[in-house]
């Protein structure tokens, strides 16, 4: 059953109490309405106070230790969105009316009081007291999703690789940088790096298809999966096809990623890798050269079942840098809807040659800060840099 809606009546005539009881005691037996009743407004604030829940008053105007005004202002003082006056005073009282409606006061009635119009009033009152309370509603909400987000955020910045250098052992061969900055609470893109043995090191960018709860989960999912097969695989080629398999069968909504999955080789150089349809990395040479990745003729991942992936090599001599990222660097706009594009990237790589892959993803990023200036963030920008040293 539907809560009764809860009225107090403040007027100093005994005979108000009788005609509201009797006015509305269809509604009152039924349990659709509650009234309290006071005869002054120091009685009605204790009233009030006793029954928080109370959401119209009926309060006379003209009454004695507290008139109607002086109450109202005290109402006014709780801050009660949903809480409704409805003044009550003489006819020629307009002046008093008048003050009344402007402190505040939803509405107004006079005496002798019309009962019919007063019941179309409370009904105008109810249906603003209904529409507050789903707002208070539906605020409550947002709040506890803004909570649940914040949250999802730092599980999701959790499971992402965030100590550097990663692996101290081996520092004096390589040197790892890695950021991920979600344009909204969470994000779809995420990149991870791990030990496969003494000589090989794993390497993984991805970028999910859409925003929000459903991308951040499917991303959560690609890592898992990716990670535990790189341990199992023998290839990035294999590791890639059934990655493919096992998201392509979980995938719901027609989700994908995008991956960039290698394994580069601390001892040789040599850097093994399989491009399911993401962004083509760069390699900074040691002399300032940049060289884009070819392109690869795979596909995205877990949209297309029995895909096979192929993967390429390259070798990395030392000073050499691998700079993976997510189109959110690339396709950063201003406010001329102008993309960051490759070219500007490109520029900001032939300088940093000989800086460290912090530094390299620090000056890209200041670079996409200048260019795209008070812009909002459309995309998240995602970036993993291995340097050979």
């Amino acid at each position: 059953m539907m809560a009764a809606i809860k009225f107090l009546s403040v007027d100093d005539e005994e005979e108000i109490e009788f005609l509201m009881k009797q006015y509305f005691r269809r509604k009152i037996s039924s349990g659709e309405y509650e009234f309290f009743f006071a005869h002054n407004g120091a009685e009605g604030l204790a009233v009030l106070h006793d029954h928080p829940d109370i959401e119209i008053i009926l309060c006379d105007i003209n009454m004695p230790v507290m008139d109607g005004l002086t109450m109202l202002t005290k109402v006014n003082e709780m801050q009660n969105p949903a809480l409704r006056v409805i003044m009550v005073s003489a006819y020629g009282d307009m002046e008093n009316i008048r003050l009344a409606m402007n402190d505040g006061a939803f509405d107004f009635a006079t005496k002798p009081i019309d009962m019919d119009d007063l019941d179309r009033t409370i009904e105008k009152a109810i249906k603003q007291i209904e529409f507050v309370h789903q707002s208070q509603k539906e605020h409550r909400k947002l709040e506890g999703l803004e909570k649940d987000l914040a949250a999802a955020n730092q599980i999701q910045q959790f499971i992402l690789p965030r100590v550097f250098p990663p692996f101290p052992d081996v520092s004096d061969k390589l040197d790892i940088y890695a950021s991920m900055k979600a344009a909204k609470d969470i994000g779809g893109d995420f990149y991870d790096f791990f030990r496969i043995d003494d000589d090989n090191i794993a390497l993984v960018i991805g970028d999910v298809c859409g925003k929000g709860i459903p991308a951040a989960l499917f991303m959560a999912v690609s890592r898992t999966f990716i990670r535990s097969l790189g341990m199992q695989c023998e290839s990035v080629g294999e590791c890639m096809t059934k990655a493919n398999r096992l998201l392509s069968s979980s995938s719901v909504e027609y989700m994908f990623v995008t991956v960039f999955y290698a394994i580069f080789n601390m001892k040789t150089g040599v850097l093994t890798y399989c491009n399911g349809g993401h962004n083509p990395p760069y390699l900074l040479r040691a002399n300032g050269v940049t060289e884009e990745l070819p392109v690869t003729e795979n596909t995205i991942v877990g949209a297309f079942k029995k895909n096979i992936f192929k993967e390429s090599a390259l070798q990395m001599e030392q000073g050499d840098t691998l700079v993976m990222f997510t189109d959110g660097v690339t396709e950063a706009m201003n406010s001329a809807s102008e993309m960051f594009g490759t070219e500007r990237l490109d520029h900001i790589l032939r300088g940093q040659a000989d800086k460290s892959c912090h530094q390299i993803v620090e000056s890209i990023k200041s670079g996409i800060t200048d260019f795209v200036g008070d812009e909002e963030q459309s995309d998240d920008i995602t970036m993993l840099v291995l340097k050979r040293k």
